[in-house]
C-alpha cells in the first residue's frame, strides 16, 4: 500500500497551528452533549472544581498567618497559642476538604466520562446504520469513521482536561491576585518563562495529530495484520501456507516506519521541552532569590515569604499545567472535529418525498435502463439493464461471477443509487419512498451473511429482532430452514453461545451457519424475499429440501433467487440471465433451453458434471 510522506506536514506550520486553535470551536457543542448526558453530575463536578480552585490560595494564606503568629508569639513574654492552634486546625480541615474535593472530582469525571462514552458510541453506531453502503465501502470515508470511532476515550479525557482547565484558571487568578498585592513584578517574570514552552507544546501536539491523521489507513492495516496473525479463523491457512514470516515482516516494517516518525517527533519535543523547563526553573529561583532579599531587607515578613514562595511555586506549576493542558485540549479538539464531522455527514443528497409504501405490491418492480458504476470507478458493472419483477413472481438471477447479480440486489435494496436509469415499484421511483420503511419490505439472506457470535436464539431472531422472546416463532423458523437439526446437536440448544470469541462458545460448520442464517429470512414476514446464494455451503439433498420449502412458503410472494445450481433455479417462474453487466435473456427454464444461448450452455455443462 502506498505510504503518505510525513515531511509534507512541515510545509505550512502557521496554518497547522491555526487549525489547532480553530478546532476549539467544537468544545461548546461537546459540553452541550455532556450536559444532556447527566445535568446533575455535571453541576456537582463544576461545584467541586470551583471549591477546589479556591482552596490552594486559602491554604497558603493560612500558612502565612501561622508563620506570622509563631513569630509574634515568640516575641511575647506571655504567649497565647489559641489563635495559632485555630489556624492550624483550620488548615488541617481545609487539607482534608481538599482531598475530599479532589476525590469527588475524580469520581464525577469518571462517571460522566463513562456515560458520555456510552452516548457517543451509540451515536456513532446509529449514524453508521443511517449512512449509505457506498460510503462505508469507500476507504477514505472509512478512515474518517475509524478516527471518530477510536477516539472515544480521548473525548472523555478532553472533558476532564477542559473542566480542569477552568478550575486551574480560577486558581491562577486567585494566586496572581495574591502576588500582585505583594510583588507584581514577579508576574512578568513568570509569564515570560512560560510562553516559549507553551508555543513549543502547541507546535508539536499539532504535528503529532497530523502524523496520526495521515497514517489512519496504515494503522488500520496494522490492526488487520494483528488480527489475521493471531486469530483462530485464519490460523489454518497461516500455518498451511507458511504466512507467519510474511505477516510478521509486513507488520514489522510498517510499524517500525511509524515508530521512527513518532520517535523523531518525541525526541525533538523532549529536547526543546527540557530547554524551556530549564528556563522556567531559572525564573523560579530568580524570583525566590528576590523574595529572600526582600525579607532580609525587612520589606516583607517571614509569613509573607512563605506565602509568596508557595504562591509563586504553585502558580508556576499551575501555569505550566495550564499551557500543557491547553495543548492537549487543542490536540483533542482536532479529534473532536473528526467526531462531529462524522456525526454531521449529510445522509442523502437527493430529495426524498417519504411516500407511504403500498401495503401489498400490485404490479411489481421495473428496472428501466439501469446503469451503475461503483464510486471513483469508470468501469460500469451494469450496462443499461431493463426487466420487470412481477408481483408474486419468483425470479432467478443467473450468470457467471462478476455478471452483476448481487449488484442488482444492492440497487433494489437502495444500498446504492443507479448511475443512470431508474427502479420503479408499482410505477413509482423507489427513491420517493421512505428508505427505512422501504427496506423493511425485504427479507434478505446474502451469500456473505454475517456470523453473529450471539446465542442461536438471538442469531435467528435477528431476522425480526422484535420477536426475540417469541420462542415458538423462532423454533418454527429453525424448522423451515433445517436449523433445528443444528440446534438438536448443541448442548444448550437455542441458548448455546455461537463462535469462539466468548466463554463457552461453540463454532459451527459453514453449512450449519448457513441454516441458522436462513432461519432469519423465515423470521421476517417480508413482502419481498431475496436469497443470494443462500445454500452454497449445503449438500445437494439439503439444498433441494431448502428450496422446495422456500418455493412452497413463498407462494404468492415476490421473490428473487440467486444461485449457481441450475437444478434449483429452474423452479423459479422466470430466469434472468446476466452477462458482463447486461441482461442477455429472460424467460422460463423451458424457453431459455429452447433459445440455445448462455443459459442452455451453462445448464448443459452443469448437467454433464452430474452424469
Amino acid at each position: 500500500m502506498p505510504r503518505r510522506p510525513f515531511t509534507s506536514l512541515k510545509d505550512d506550520k502557521k496554518t497547522n497551528i491555526k487549525s489547532s486553535f480553530n478546532a476549539l470551536i467544537y468544545i461548546p457543542r461537546f459540553f452541550k452533549e455532556i450536559w444532556k448526558v447527566n445535568k446533575g453530575l455535571f453541576l456537582l463536578s463544576a461545584f467541586c472544581r470551583l471549591i477546589g480552585a479556591l482552596l490552594p490560595v486559602v491554604i497558603l494564606w493560612i500558612g502565612k498567618l501561622i508563620v506570622d503568629e509563631i513569630i509574634l508569639q515568640i516575641s511575647l513574654d506571655n504567649p497565647d497559642y489559641y489563635t495559632l492552634w485555630t489556624y492550624v486546625g483550620a488548615e488541617f480541615a481545609l487539607v482534608i476538604l481538599s482531598d475530599l474535593i479532589s476525590r469527588a472530582i475524580s469520581l464525577t469525571d469518571g462517571l460522566l466520562g463513562d456515560e458520555y462514552n456510552i452516548t457517543s458510541s451509540v451515536s456513532i453506531i446509529k449514524k453508521t446504520n443511517q449512512i449509505n453502503i457506498s460510503l462505508l465501502e469507500d476507504s477514505e470515508f472509512y478512515d474518517k469513521l475509524e478516527r471518530a470511532r477510536t477516539q472515544t476515550n480521548g473525548r472523555v479525557g478532553l472533558m476532564s482536561n477542559v473542566l480542569a482547565q477552568v478550575q486551574s484558571g480560577i486558581s491562577i487568578t486567585t494566586l496572581v491576585a495574591g502576588l500582585i498585592y505583594f510583588e507584581p513584578y514577579l508576574i512578568i517574570l513568570l509569564v515570560l518563562s512560560i510562553i516559549p514552552s507553551f508555543i513549543n507544546e502547541v507546535r508539536f501536539s499539532q504535528q503529532q495529530y497530523s502524523l496520526a491523521r495521515s497514517w489512519t489507513s496504515e494503522r488500520r492495516e496494522l490492526d488487520y495484520l494483528r488480527f489475521i496473525g493471531a486469530n483462530d479463523k485464519t490460523a489454518k491457512e497461516i500455518k498451511l501456507f507458511g504466512l507467519t514470516d510474511f505477516i510478521v515482516n509486513r507488520f514489522q516494517n510498517l510499524s517500525e516506519e511509524y515508530y521512527e516518525l513518532n520517535k523523531t517527533l518525541a525526541i525533538k519535543r523532549s529536547a526543546l521541552g527540557f530547554l524551556f523547563n530549564v528556563l522556567g526553573s531559572i525564573s523560579y529561583y530568580g524570583a525566590y532569590v528576590f523574595i529572600i532579599y526582600r525579607v532580609l531587607s525587612g520589606a516583607i515578613t517571614l509569613g509573607e515569604l512563605t506565602f509568596l514562595s508557595g504562591s509563586f511555586n504553585r502558580l508556576m506549576k499551575n501555569l505550566q499545567d495550564f499551557f500543557s493542558r491547553f495543548t492537549k485540549i487543542s490536540e483533542s479538539a482536532l479529534y473532536l472535529k473528526d467526531y462531529f464531522d462524522f456525526i454531521d455527514i449529510s445522509l442523502r443528497s437527493e430529495t426524498q418525498e417519504n411516500l407511504s409504501l403500498p401495503k401489498k405490491i400490485k404490479t411489481g418492480f421495473e428496472f428501466k435502463d439501469v446503469r451503475f458504476a461503483y464510486p471513483n470507478s469508470e468501469n460500469e458493472i451494469l450496462k443499461g439493464i431493463s426487466f420487470t419483477l412481477k408481483a408474486g413472481e419468483k425470479l432467478a438471477f443467473v450468470g457467471q461471477n462478476g455478471a452483476g447479480k448481487t449488484t442488482l440486489i444492492k440497487l433494489l435494496l437502495r444500498f446504492y443509487e443507479p448511475t443512470a436509469g431508474e427502479i420503479l415499484l408499482d410505477g413509482v421511483n423507489i427513491n420517493r419512498y421512505n428508505i427505512a420503511e422501504y427496506q423493511e419490505y425485504f427479507g434478505v439472506i446474502f451469500q456473505d451473511f454475517f456470523r453473529y457470535e450471539f446465542t442461536v436464539k438471538e442469531n435467528i431472531a435477528i431476522g425480526d429482532i422484535d420477536e426475540l422472546e417469541n420462542q415458538v416463532k423462532i423454533e418454527n423458523a429453525a424448522e423451515l430452514s433445517l436449523a433445528n437439526s443444528v440446534v438438536s446437536e448443541l448442548k444448550k440448544g437455542y441458548n448455546q453461545q455461537l463462535g469462539k470469541r466468548f466463554y463457552n462458545g461453540q463454532e459451527l460448520s459453514g453449512g450449519q451457519w448457513q441454516k441458522v442464517a436462513l432461519a432469519r429470512a423465515y423470521m421476517k414476514n417480508a413482502e419481498v424475499m431475496v436469497l443470494d446464494e443462500p445454500t452454497s455451503a449445503l449438500d445437494a439433498r439439503a439444498e433441494s429440501e431448502v428450496f422446495d420449502r422456500f418455493i412452497g412458503l413463498t407462494e404468492g410472494k415476490t421473490s428473487i433467487i440467486i444461485s449457481h445450481r441450475f437444478s434449483t433455479v429452474r423452479q423459479a417462474d422466470r430466469i434472468l440471465v446476466l452477462e458482463q453487466g447486461s441482461a442477455l435473456e429472460i424467460g422460463t427454464h423451458e424457453e431459455l433451453m429452447e433459445n440455445q444461448k448462455l443459459y442452455a450452455e451453462l445448464f448443459t455443462l452443469q448437467a454433464e458434471g452430474y452424469q
